[in-house]
């Protein structure tokens, strides 16, 4: 699994990726062209934001949003404060199921481990309580909830010590 940041070689390709009609209808992910121009704004606020497409064997397969600090949100969780989150993460509805999401999750935390954006205690990240798919990956993962929430939104927490 890939990390590419997306740049005006990629980034039709990147948003024409869809979820399941059914995720959508949830509203689990934000689409594509919303998470871009919402890490645009973000980054023209002077916050952090790193949008990235998740290529597969060369074929674009997702979408991953990395975020450091916080974004000025009312409702943000403390945790968000010098620490990183997978601010989001989708993988097309035809490549769903093959354990790209897992490769993904693997991706990210090896590229925050390097540290783009300074030193973290840990990587947070939050999803819809409905969202028993990505509940169930996150805590393979190692996330564990730690009692606060992103709006709607549970808040796990893995260390990266």
């Amino acid at each position: 699994m890939q990390l590419v940041k997306l740049s005006q070689r990629n980034i039709w390709e990147i948003v024409r990726l869809r979820v399941t009609p059914e995720q959508d209808e949830k509203g689990f992910v934000a689409p594509n062209a919303y998470s871009v121009m919402e890490a645009f704004a973000v980054r023209e606020d002077g916050y952090i934001a790193l949008p990235f497409g998740l290529y597969e064997a060369g074929r674009p397969v997702g979408f991953l949003m990395i975020g450091y600090g916080t974004i000025g949100d009312a409702d943000e969780p403390k945790v968000a404060r010098e620490n990183y989150s997978i601010w989001r993460l989708m993988i097309d509805a035809r490549f769903q199921g093959q354990g790209l999401g897992k490769r993904a999750m693997e991706a990210a935390l090896s590229y925050i481990r390097t540290w783009p954006c300074g030193k973290a205690d840990c990587c947070w990240l939050s999803y819809d309580p409905d969202n028993t798919v990505a509940r169930a990956l996150y805590t393979r993962m190692g996330f564990r909830e730690n009692g606060e929430t992103d709006g709607d939104e549970i808040v796990a927490v893995l260390p990266l010590a």
